[in-house]
């Protein structure tokens, strides 16, 4: 428009002096607009490296890792003025156990062991379902308490028990657990089936379960359930078919979840990193 008129009438067209104008085009950003606008440079790729689902404690992490010392307060204010936000996590739980069996229930163990300080001590599972355009996709993950990491899942289109033993056979080929391991589930048909107990006594794994109707007992997985629905927004929209869902399911696990997604109650590192890290700390301490 100033190369169409002259700077003087759209002053006064806009009520501002010529030499506010001039003083205006000639003013430098400061330390700080510059600086913020570093952060916030660092701010949108470590949201975008996040696949937008990262909020303010775990991007202050990502700056942290990368040198970059910031508060939760400022990160907060450049990710607004962006339009940067983490994803929030919907209260949906679904139902999937069918504890109206005579089978017998294992006791609860996993409240009365200490918590694991290892690998491989404690595992918890459960089963989740996810919509699809073809119906309704079955997931049966198991996750390693000590880490959060998932060490074992499968997918299929029904709650058979095969399902939980495909997931347990993932879980033992990937780990190759001691004797003694604590398996905990809830109290759901698929956990009392005969060829999935015979597969944890021939393995040496100590069976627990949930106390009825109490999915606290289980939090950690009831937790990654919400988290992989959050994340993957596979609470919010439907794919168009099972295998879609799988391929986003092991996309979600294997390279994001287990390997980079910063883990709150880990010290926001990933549960990789975590066991990682905690290898590296015994080695030194040997």
């Amino acid at each position: 428009m100033k190369g169409e008129h002259p700077i003087r009438m759209l002053c006064d067209l806009l009520s501002v002096s010529p030499s506010g104008y001039y003083r205006c085009r000639q003013q430098q950003p400061s330390p700080r607009q510059r600086e913020d606008a570093a952060i916030t440079a660092q701010i949108t790729a470590a949201h975008q490296a996040s696949r937008g689902t990262y909020g303010v404690p775990r991007i202050v992490e990502d700056l942290r890792a990368e040198g970059t010392r910031t508060s939760k307060r400022r990160c907060a204010r450049l990710m607004r003025a962006e339009g940067l936000r983490g994803k929030k996590k919907h209260c949906r739980r679904p139902r999937t156990t069918d504890s109206r069996h005579a089978q017998p229930i294992a006791a609860n163990l996993i409240a009365q062991r200490p918590a694991p300080t290892g690998p491989n001590q404690s595992w918890l599972t459960d089963i989740t379902y996810l919509e699809t355009a073809e119906g309704w996709l079955y997931l049966a993950a198991i996750l390693d308490l000590w880490s959060r990491r998932i060490v074992g899942w499968a997918c299929g289109p029904t709650l058979h028990a095969s399902l939980v033993l495909a997931a347990l056979q993932d879980a033992l080929q990937r780990r190759s657990p001691p004797e003694g391991l604590l398996h905990h589930s809830d109290r759901g048909s698929q956990y009392v089936d005969d060829d999935y107990i015979q597969a944890l006594a021939a393995a040496g794994i100590v069976r627990s379960m949930s106390r009825a109707g109490n999915c606290y007992d289980n939090a950690a997985m009831e937790s990654f359930w919400s988290t992989l629905k959050t994340d993957t927004g596979l609470d919010e929209s439907i794919p168009t078919s099972r295998r879609n869902t799988e391929l986003a399911v092991f996309d979600y696990i294997e390279t994001f979840y287990n390997t980079t997604r910063r883990h709150s109650s880990l010290g926001y590192l990933s549960p990789v990193a975590f066991e990682n890290q905690q290898k590296l700390n015994t080695i030194k301490a040997a």
